[in-house]
Parts: C-alpha cells; sequence; structure tokens
C-alpha cells in the first residue's frame, strides 16, 4: 500500500488496479476533464461503470470528509480508538441492536427494517 500511495504509476499493482487509480487521480486532479477515452480506459482494464461510479463516489466523500475536517477543526481520534473500532467491526461487523421504542420494545422485532418477524 505504501508503494501505491508514492507512486501508483511505479508501484507492484496488477495493470487493472492501475487503471483505476490512474482515473481516480484524473478526477482527483481536475473532475471537469473527465472524458468518454478516460472511463474506456478503465472499462479495457476491467472496470464496470458500476465500479467506476463507486470509485468516484467514494473518492468524492472522502475528499468532503477531509475538507470538512480540515476547516472545521474535528480532531482525529486516538490510535486506541481506531483499533476498538477495527475489533468491533472484525467480530461484529456493522450490525447494531438498534435504538428501542418508547415503551421499551425492541424496534427491529417490531417489524422494522432488518426485523425478525
Amino acid at each position: 500500500m505504501e508503494k501505491v500511495l508514492e507512486d501508483h504509476t511505479t508501484a507492484p499493482i496488477s495493470e487493472r488496479e492501475r487503471a483505476l487509480y490512474a482515473f481516480i487521480a484524473k478526477v482527483n486532479a481536475d473532475s471537469t476533464s473527465i472524458r468518454q477515452a478516460d472511463v474506456d480506459v478503465a472499462r479495457a482494464a476491467g472496470w464496470s461503470d458500476e465500479a467506476l461510479y463507486d470509485a468516484i463516489t467514494v473518492h468524492a466523500l472522502f475528499r468532503f470528509y477531509n475538507a470538512w475536517i480540515d476547516a472545521t477543526g474535528v480532531g482525529d481520534m486516538p490510535a486506541f480508538a481506531y483499533e476498538m473500532s477495527g475489533k468491533r467491526l472484525a467480530t461484529v461487523g456493522y450490525h447494531s441492536e438498534g435504538p428501542r421504542d418508547g415503551a421499551g420494545a425492541d424496534a427491529r422485532s417490531a417489524g422494522a427494517p432488518g426485523g425478525s418477524r
């Protein structure tokens, strides 16, 4: 990963991955410069339109979050918080039991999305 961050053009990755990183690098440098030819190169490397859409979306969200964090002064989590988060995600994933309604009944058992009714 470190080599990719240093220079994706020379990193020891597949040509397929290199094509995606080149596409996203161009999106990052000037998203208005993306043309059909850029999409065609990524497609020729094996990336679907859905995958390109996802890559663009992830890039855009991280760019937004980084700008928002920088501008608002929100601090980074301490290292132990990342470790705890990683352990939680590895053991239970993104699933949570969800909130309980005002009467104390589990909202999931009442037919809410993800419930077991």
